[in-house]
């Protein structure tokens, strides 16, 4: 350690540190606004000056390396007197319109002007004009004048999104940011540059013009979408969802969230809300109270119970939905006799599943675990689109050094380095990583579980495992929604094994993992999603489920059910539902997702229900009551997480012993049938489907579906 005096306090910090670490360590605040914790050095702002002792010029700290005995003073005449000049030159050029600037009361340059900046300024020529950009419905580039040249918009591209989209272009006072040639932004993760610009130059352009940022209540949520489980200060005015940005979490979204994390919540706004239950009558929709709608479910399902049996009950719930929403569903199915209650929508192979009812697939490491990963195998995932934060931090473990292969049907750019590739078709995925396995085996001379070729890429990617000390094998979304799903995951386990790998699952949704702790699967005998969309039910509840999108029918047959209920914070499901009946999104109500790698996360609702809107556990207890169930009396959405989880604290992890990724499956070498069906970016869930900025981004407006069935 190198110890340091500053402002008269003894610091130490590790060697190589420069006066910043010193100073953040210290708890003592230096002005600045290139530098940030999470990039690299630039020191091109120059507002961090300090005075050194035998310094001959005030010197900056962020690119200062500290030296054993160093004093410095941040808060001396000569520092103050340096900072005080640099802001002087950055207010030459600024405009000075801090009154109808989106950034204008959470901006770093008003701030510091404050303390800094002169009453006036000494230059009155003509302050410079750069001309405004569209660089895409997600980031505002119509104020560029007031760029400063921090440049940290350009390395975050190049350092955390991995795709340099922004640059700098000219000299002195022509010098502006650019993306040249007149290319969008396009990375997952560019609303993050609207967070890191410390002036109104980069701002939100769906936000713009909407409220002033004093206005807004800021109140903390968890990310609905994806399995990271990232961190929300969701900003609220008028009881409306306004904004959303990251709340700092280091052991799971860091400072950053993807895009469809942040401008999702056009949805929530959108014309599209349901907010009155329905009931078609005569083929025609009309609203009723709830009263009316409630009594005519339960009155169905006891008439179909009566009628067909139990048996011919069926619940589908979408995996984005919260541990209580999915607990209570699978309550109301099996409290009426039934056992087809599934999540797992757009998947094939539905053996694949732990020994032990009431254990999750999972991602078989923490998160943070994956910044520091030095070999990684990634089986049929797209990853960049799929987890944008997760291949953030593999990208991380790559600029580490750390080597990544991948087995996928595309060639995707992740942005990222990849050692080697291994492109081939989904339906011989198994083959192909049973090679990886028989190279394996072949280097480290023991037997090969199964007889495969081994090709130059699979030989490769096995060299590479056997190296390096933290390694991991990483089942994608196409892996598990994969048709031959247990010979993928039997034959990562065994690589896993022979090479020291962790194996585990990326996980589809939000609360992918929730599902699986709370049984919301078939059990014995019960019928899984696809059976359901093709009739094996006669009365089916569709939880947050969108048949077309959400699932790997990619439809549902007509009359495949007598009685069709959607619950839905959308008018949606028109043409197959009997009833519809508005329920909350994430904003709306309070719950608690399971992320990836098994923690738990508990959010309170940020606005009130719109309208006629209820919250999905409450409308499925009332549910129960009217079907005489017991277990369904619960008051709050916290006491029906004790029943769901009991012993599990929100924040907390789940008991590892319910976190299980073995398989007994033996790898079955038979080429599949059909393609893995995944979502792509902005199809995964109803939010994002229905957030009008998020669709007309490039991911947005390429997006196709995938085919449900491809012949062999």
């Amino acid at each position: 350690m190198v110890e340091i005096e500053l402002d008269g306090k003894k610091v130490e910090v590790p060697p190589g540190s420069m006066v910043m670490h010193a100073a953040e360590k210290a708890g003592t605040y230096i002005p600045h606004f290139c530098y940030h914790k999470k990039l690299s050095i630039a020191a091109n702002c120059r507002m961090c000056l300090v005075d050194v002792e035998k310094a001959p010029k005030p010197m900056p700290a962020c690119a200062t390396p500290v030296t054993q005995g160093m004093i410095v003073r941040t808060k001396s005449d000569k520092a103050i007197k340096a900072q005080q000049s640099v802001m002087e030159f950055l207010l030459i050029n600024h405009p000075l319109d801090c009154p109808i600037c989106d950034q204008g009361g959470e901006c770093q340059l008003q701030d510091l002007a404050v303390g800094y900046g002169g009453s006036g300024s000494r230059y009155e020529e003509e302050k410079r004009v750069v001309f405004h950009k569209d660089v895409g419905p997600l980031i505002s580039m119509e104020e560029m004048s007031r760029c400063i040249h921090c440049t940290r918009c350009v390395r975050f591209g190049q350092e955390v999104a991995g795709a340099m989209e922004l640059g700098m272009s000219h000299r002195g006072e022509h010098a502006e940011i650019e993306t040249f040639v007149g290319n969008t932004v396009d990375s997952e993760l560019s609303g993050n540059m609207i967070d890191i610009c410390p002036v109104g130059a980069l701002t939100s352009k769906p936000f713009r013009y909407q409220a002033r940022t004093w206005e807004l209540s800021r109140r903390k949520s968890v990310s609905p979408h994806d399995s990271t489980g990232a961190n929300l200060i969701v900003q609220v005015k008028n009881n409306r969802v306004m904004r959303v940005v990251p709340l700092e979490n280091e052991a799971v979204n860091e400072c950053w969230i993807a895009d469809r994390d942040r401008f999702s919540y056009e949805a929530l706004n959108g014309e599209d809300r349901l907010t009155q239950p329905m009931l078609k009558q005569g083929g025609e929709w009309k609203t009723v109270d709830w009263q009316t709608a409630l009594e005519y479910v339960a009155n169905g399902l006891k008439q179909i119970k009566t009628e067909h049996g139990a048996s011919a009950i069926g619940l589908l719930a979408s995996p984005h939905s919260t541990v209580e929403e999915l607990f209570l569903a699978a309550s109301l199915v099996r409290g009426l006799g039934s056992e087809n209650i599934d999540s797992r929508l757009r998947h094939a192979d539905f053996t694949n599943l732990p020994a032990q009812a009431g254990t999750a697939r999972w991602l078989g490491m923490p998160i943070e675990a994956l910044s520091s990963l030095q070999r990684v195998l990634v089986v049929g995932s797209n990853l960049r689109k799929d987890h944008p934060l997760f291949a953030q931090r593999i990208r991380q473990a790559a600029r580490k050094g750390g080597q990544v292969s991948l087995l996928n049907d595309n060639s995707a750019d992740w942005a990222m380095p990849i050692v080697q590739r291994l492109v081939q078709d989904s339906r011989r995925w198994v083959a192909e990583l049973a090679g990886i396995a028989a190279a394996v085996a072949q280097e480290a001379g023991v037997p090969a579980p199964v007889n495969a070729e081994v090709g130059p890429e699979a030989l490769a990617i096995a060299r590479s495992l056997l190296g390096g000390e933290r390694k991991a094998v990483l089942l994608g979304n196409a892996a598990a929604h994969h048709e031959k799903a247990s010979s993928l995951l039997a034959l990562a386990q065994w690589i896993g094994q022979h090479t020291g790998a962790q194996v585990g699952y990326l996980t589809e949704a939000a609360n992918t993992v929730g599902a699986q702790l709370v049984h919301a699967v078939p059990g014995r005998n019960g019928a899984n999603a696809t059976e359901m969309l093709s009739g094996a039910v006669k009365a089916l509840l569709l939880l947050q489920v969108e048949p077309t999108t959400d699932t790997a029918a990619r439809t549902m047959l007509p009359n495949a059910a007598g009685m069709v209920v959607t619950l839905s914070p959308f008018k949606t499901n028109l043409d197959i539902s009997d009833v519809l009946l508005p329920v909350a999104p994430f904003s709306e109500t309070s719950g608690s997702f399971v992320n990836a790698e098994g923690r738990l996360q508990s959010f309170h609702a940020v606005v009130k229900p719109l309208a006629e809107t209820r919250p999905a556990w409450k409308v499925l207890r009332v549910l129960g009551n009217l079907l005489g169930l017991p277990g369904f009396d619960a008051d709050s959405s916290q006491a029906v997480l004790a029943k769901a989880l009991p012993g599990v604290a929100a924040g907390g992890w789940v008991d590892s012993a319910r976190l299980d990724n073995s398989t007994q499956a033996a790898p079955d070498l038979t080429p599949a049938t059909r393609v893995p069906c995944v979502a792509a970016i902005y199809q995964l869930d109803a939010l994002v489907r229905r957030a009008p900025a998020l669709q007309q981004t490039a991911d947005g407006r390429d997006a196709v579906a995938p085919a449900a069935e491809v012949s062999a």
